[in-house]
């Protein structure tokens, strides 16, 4: 029996989409061209004993009554899948030259500490803090479901969140004049991104910001958990996720998607797979090419020409007896800086790859909960993050084995070396393992082309009302990843779920959780 919703790959929107048909008594099947499903949120295990998840640091809109917590509820495991609150004092600590931050959850309490490390300049810090809340709260009202009398009543906050539709973070800095030094500090979280600030849109930037101020989360039993919870569901329903199948046609009769030819990669053998309606995971424009580009309509073609995301170079790190919060870890991340300025830090890295004096991400996923299935007693966890450039290296790759080995080497000492001399001075010696990953490493194990981070890139070009959404223009054939709504872990919640509710009919999220649309962003 054909399955009512055939699925193209597991990330977590597809997932979630999958779990909430199948909790209401649909068939689902999924194909994942990977050993594990998830996408970038799964996990994987390095000498038998470590795990680390592949992307997923941080996240946000999980707590009681917020966006994830409810689409938990409704599938029943709102009380298994649980979430640890980061330090709403300080859940994002900014390090550069001559500064620190610590970034908390209280607005007028982020104006105070700014002003006082820029007592000449604490009003414009006000003023650019008000307006990031207005205009936060304009976003909202104008995502869907819209109230035209919602809109009227707060036509204040929506104007100012229309006027900054094309702009970038860079430009409303400059608008308010901030010194260089604040900048950067508010922009620090820029990894979330992979955008330096004269690129970024000011919408993904003040949803991002915001999300997070309203709580920054981690999985109590890690994100494995979550992502296994979810196929649980689809799976005692009835549906089944089937791993090491890769995608290498889909079936088209007239304008209607009707299957996919896939390839067992254990077996080699190939298999026809039949559904009455096709969802599909996997990135929107490589499925076009497949299916034929000319088969969709114009607007969807044009929605169809983004640009990917930058990718990112990562260390999976265990040291071992070292307690990291000896050394100003906790629940927190913490974002380094050699740079004052951030849009020069991204040049030296992305473009000209220097990475001598390194602007990078510090986590720390052993101290965000007490369940230690992570890494054994005596050890913990700590990943580091940076952006790296996906042609580089895949040159590298394919040029010369020995440079692209040694340019991973090169920067993971560059990295340590700022480690060793700004916070933990004996780092190398407690380190037992690592593992580091480039742009290649994401296309190869995520599937992602040009080992691209988060779908299409977060510039103000994409992100208008022209951005890509699950509409394809054939029949029973629908797009759900991040390009077709927004990159991280709530957006991709919040994609799965508005993609159940346009097929199903039950409308699980309100207004509120709506919200979660413009709030988009890259934990």
């Amino acid at each position: 029996m054909e399955p009512d919703y055939l699925i193209v790959g597991s990330g977590l929107s597809a997932l979630v989409f999958g779990a909430l048909m199948a909790n209401s008594g649909k068939i689902v099947q999924i194909l994942e061209a990977h050993e594990h499903p998830g996408g970038f949120g799964h996990t994987f295990t390095m000498a038998k004993k470590y795990t680390f998840n592949a992307q997923f640091h941080y996240v946000w809109d999980c707590g009681e009554g917020q966006m994830v917590n409810q689409v938990l509820k409704k599938l029943g495991l709102e009380k298994d899948v649980t979430f640890e609150r980061y330090d709403p004092q300080g859940f994002d600590h900014m390090r550069m030259p001559g500064y620190a931050l610590d970034i908390p959850s209280d607005p007028e309490e982020l104006i105070q500490r700014l002003s006082a490390l820029f007592p000449d300049h604490s009003d414009r810090i006000r003023k650019f803090v008000n307006e990031v809340e207005k205009t936060g709260a304009g976003m909202k009202h104008l995502a869907p479901p819209i109230q035209p009398m919602a809109l009227l009543k707060h036509a204040g906050e929506v104007a100012c969140a229309i006027q900054y539709l094309p702009s970038t973070l860079q430009d409303v800095f400059d608008k308010f004049q901030l010194p260089q030094a604040a900048q950067t500090l508010l922009a620090l979280q820029w990894l979330d991104f992979l955008l330096p600030p004269n690129q970024l849109s000011f919408y993904a930037w003040v949803a991002l910001f915001r999300g997070y101020q309203a709580g920054a989360f981690y999985p109590t039993q890690h994100f494995e958990h979550v992502v296994n919870s979810l196929v649980k569901v689809i799976e005692s329903h009835g549906g089944q996720v089937l791993l090491n199948h890769e995608i290498t046609k889909f079936r088209v009769t007239d304008r209607r998607v009707t299957g996919v030819e896939a390839i067992d990669l254990t077996t080699h053998q190939t298999h026809e797979f039949k559904g009455n309606t096709v969802i599909c995971n996997i990135d929107p424009q490589k499925a076009a090419k497949m299916i034929g580009e000319k088969k969709f309509s114009k607007t969807v073609r044009r929605k169809l020409n983004y640009e990917y995301s930058a990718s990112n170079y990562m260390v999976y790190c265990v040291v071992k007896d070292l307690d990291l919060r000896d050394y100003g870890f906790g629940k927190w991340n913490l974002s380094h800086t050699g740079h004052e300025d951030l849009n020069e830090a991204f040049a030296q890295m992305y473009d000209r790859h220097d990475f001598s004096n390194p602007s990078f991400a510090i986590t720390t996923p052993t101290l965000l909960t007490e369940a230690r299935q992570d890494c054994p007693e005596d050890c913990q966890i700590v990943e580091f993050l940076t952006v790296a450039n996906y042609t580089y290296f895949k040159q590298l790759q394919e040029s010369d084995r020995q440079a692209y080995k040694h340019k991973k080497q090169e920067i993971l000492d560059a990295i340590l070396d700022v480690v060793e001399k700004h916070y933990v001075p004996n780092f190398r010696e407690h380190m037992v393992f690592h593992i580091t990953g480039s742009p290649t490493t994401n296309e190869r194990f995520c599937w992602c082309p040009n080992g691209n981070s988060y779908g299409s890139s977060l510039t103000p070009r994409n992100m208008g009302l022209g951005r890509l959404n699950h509409e394809t223009s054939l029949e029973h054939f629908y797009f759900c990843n991040a390009s077709s709504g927004y990159p991280g872990f709530a957006p991709t919640f919040w994609t799965g779920t508005l993609l159940y509710q346009r097929l199903s009919g039950d409308l699980l999220l309100g207004k509120s959780e709506s919200s979660v649309k413009n709030n988009a962003n890259l934990g």
